[in-house]
């Protein structure tokens, strides 16, 4: 699954689900860090639909990454 988040979205259009070939509007957005890599401030964000909330925020969370799953108005500047 580490190809499950797609490329940008297509220009024109806002919020759209991160998920591999998905394009439905995104209401979700999945807050996570990979300490690892990123320093403690960073805020990683996949966006998701409701139909792959649930998913994405396992995938990370299993990995011990997730952060918050909050709606995509919630996000701030210091996400992404």
């Amino acid at each position: 699954m580490s190809d499950a988040v797609a490329a940008a979205p297509p220009s024109g259009t806002d919020h759209v689900c991160s998920a591999k070939a998905c394009r439905a509007p995104a209401r979700h957005a999945v807050v996570w860090n990979n300490p690892k890599l990123h320093k403690p401030e960073r805020r990683k964000v996949w966006l998701a639909c409701d139909d792959h909330e649930k998913s994405l925020a396992d995938f990370v969370a299993l990995r011990g990454f997730l952060i918050e799953v909050v709606p995509v108005e919630a996000l701030t500047d210091a996400d992404g």
